[in-house]
Formats: C-alpha cells, structure tokens, sequence
C-alpha cells in the first residue's frame, strides 16, 4: 500500500551506498547518452558507470525488513544498455548469510534505450539488494 521512491535529485543520495565506479549525472552533463531519463527529462539525475571502471561496481539499498503475505516487496528499476561487454545483476543478500544470491541479470545486449524490469523479494529475514 505504501512504497519509497529512490531517485537521485539530491547530492545526499540516502536510499543508496554509492560505491566506486558510479557518476551522477543527467542529459545535459555532456558525457553522452543516454541524454534523458526514462520520462525524456534531460535535467533529473540518474547513476551512470563510469567507462573506466575495469572490474565491478556495486549499490547497494538499505536494509529491508522481511516480507510476509501483506508485506511484499518489489523494485522497479529502469536501466539503459549502451555497450555490454559484462553482466548487470541484481542480487539479494540475507543479514545471516555472507554471499549475494543473483536474482536478475542481463548481458549480451547492445539497445541503446530505456528499459523497465521489476522483482518480486520474498526474504524471510533482513535483507538487502
């Protein structure tokens, strides 16, 4: 019934550890496309990996508490596919366990354009995507 929204219109980016790896930037940054967000909107912010980054970069959210019938959880998230050469995954990571379970990935695509994809977690415990 509720649900936060994570963008990235502030500096402060609180919904999110930003690791090494990432840039904030918008459309009218000058670094290439994509050159607007999802809506067209070329002046909100949106997290770009930074083309010098030769291994990994990761985000992580804060900690979700666990789910049950009423309390589903589910991220939308919007991503833009210019050149792959990797795998962009999302992974789930339980509070009682050290390893990232990947729930989602994609490689091998060359688009070029916004797309949507969005998971269903069910966690009985803690956790974090």
């Amino acid at each position: 019934s509720s649900w936060d929204k994570c963008d990235f219109e502030t500096k402060a980016l609180p919904e999110i550890n930003l690791q090494p790896g990432w840039i904030r930037r918008n459309g009218q940054s000058g670094m290439g496309p994509p050159y607007s967000d999802h809506n067209g909107n070329e002046s909100v912010y949106f997290l770009s990996l930074s083309s010098q980054m030769q291994s990994s970069a990761t985000l992580r959210t804060n900690v979700f508490l666990p789910t049950d019938e009423k309390h589903v959880c589910q991220v939308r998230f919007h991503y833009w596919v210019s050149q792959m050469s990797g795998t962009l995954m999302v992974g789930l990571q339980k509070h009682s366990e050290d390893i990232i379970t990947n729930i989602w990935q994609v490689s091998g695509e060359l688009q070029s354009q916004w797309k949507v994809n969005t998971i269903t977690i069910n966690s009985t415990e803690k956790y974090e995507v």
